[in-house]
């Protein structure tokens, strides 16, 4: 099934973000995530490209085809290119195809210092293109930026960028994290003033603690209101109270972006099935509303 048909007036989508374990652990220990998440029946769960695009490790494809072929939940398997040459995607493709992986989020990535970039592609609507061309069965999904990509030089570059994405074939986006609901309102705005009517979920990421936040922010740049970062200072050396507080922070922008009639809600769940459980929780009557 591909994920963009998912996605129809009066119902909200809901997906969730896992990854790959580290090198040094077993891959085993994704299992017990995965027993609870399903239980929290999401409409599909993204799988993100371990070990820096490194083709050995076939980590994504045995969890997206876990998710698919045993939990019986569509997967939707990153794949980032800018380490890749095109023979090295078309065995990654190879293998999701083997594997009953219909889905796959097509992403630049970044640069690994042990992998050195190749040449083949230098942006995902290259990578989006070759994979349309080589399969065209496959359901693309793209990564969109509501503050604008780090990258990019202005938010009218970024969008014209989104354009090149969905015109050579990505059926729906997914959202980077955001803590401002009125940047990501802007951000689709200026996509459909745009002609991108794609479906668009907004990724949420809760915040359990203050260093996690400080990494993401410095890789994405996304700004902190106010209220978060007095959140933030108020429980900052409180564990407990900091992951309460960012499930609540995070619950109130699902609950505006759902009110204000979202296409779908992506939670990075950080591999914690106990925050993605309270948050669907309190969302859970409102997604068919």
């Amino acid at each position: 099934m591909k994920i963009s048909s998912l996605f129809k007036p009066g119902k909200t989508v809901l997906s969730f973000e896992v990854f790959p374990p580290k090198k040094t652990s077993s891959i085993d220990t994704i299992y017990s995530t995965l027993d609870e998440l399903k239980d929290l029946s999401p409409d599909f769960i993204s799988v993100t490209y371990g070990a820096g695009g490194n083709l050995a490790d076939n980590s994504t494809c045995e969890i997206a085809s876990i998710i698919k072929n045993k939990y019986h939940i569509e997967s939707l398997a990153h794949l980032t290119c800018v380490s890749c040459g095109k023979e090295d995607i078309r065995e990654i493709l190879k293998r999701f195809k083997e594997n009953g992986i219909e889905n796959i989020l097509a992403l630049r990535g970044d640069e690994n210092p042990d992998r050195p970039a190749k040449t083949d592609f230098r942006y995902a609507s290259e990578l989006i293109t070759f994979i349309k061309n080589e399969d065209p069965s496959f359901g693309i999904s793209g990564a969109c930026y509501p503050e604008g990509h780090i990258a990019s030089d202005s938010l009218v570059e970024d969008i014209k960028n989104l354009r090149k994405k969905v015109d050579a074939g990505a059926e729906h986006l997914v959202s980077q994290l955001f803590f401002d609901n009125s940047a990501f309102y802007s951000f689709v705005e200026r996509a459909r003033i745009a002609g991108i009517e794609t479906p668009i979920e907004a990724g949420i990421m809760p915040v359990v603690n203050k260093s996690q936040i400080e990494r993401m922010v410095s890789l994405c740049g996304a700004s902190l209101p106010s209220k978060f970062t007095r959140m933030m200072s108020r429980y900052d050396g409180k564990p407990e109270a900091i992951r309460d507080a960012g499930i609540a922070y995070a619950v109130d922008q699902i609950v505006d972006l759902i009110s204000n009639g979202v296409q779908g809600i992506h939670l990075y769940t950080m591999n914690n099935p106990y925050v993605a459980r309270r948050i669907t929780e309190s969302i859970r009557s409102m997604l068919n509303a």
